[in-house]
């Protein structure tokens, strides 16, 4: 599977709408400045390495939704970018 239908399918299922209504709006590869990979938690602390990876941007249902991916770790939601 690779990295954007891995989170175009999770999408689907998040939103509840099918893999077919879901949009491309880009993608991008970028190098994270640290291990939280360019979302960090409140209360995380991240090795500071260049992580190289991927940002996925993504529409459905009028709402977007970013994803982001680096290392090993597949794309999650970012939900506070």
């Amino acid at each position: 599977m690779t990295p954007l239908d891995h989170a175009k399918s999770d999408l689907a299922e998040r939103a509840g709408v099918t893999v077919d209504e879901i949009t491309l709006v880009s993608s991008e590869e970028v190098t994270w400045p640290d291990s939280s990979l360019g979302c960090p938690q409140p209360g995380m602390m991240y090795a500071q390495v260049l992580t190289s990876g991927s940002r996925i941007i993504l529409s459905a249902g009028g709402r977007t939704y970013e994803y982001h991916s680096g290392g090993q770790r597949p794309p999650f939601l970012c939900e506070t970018p």
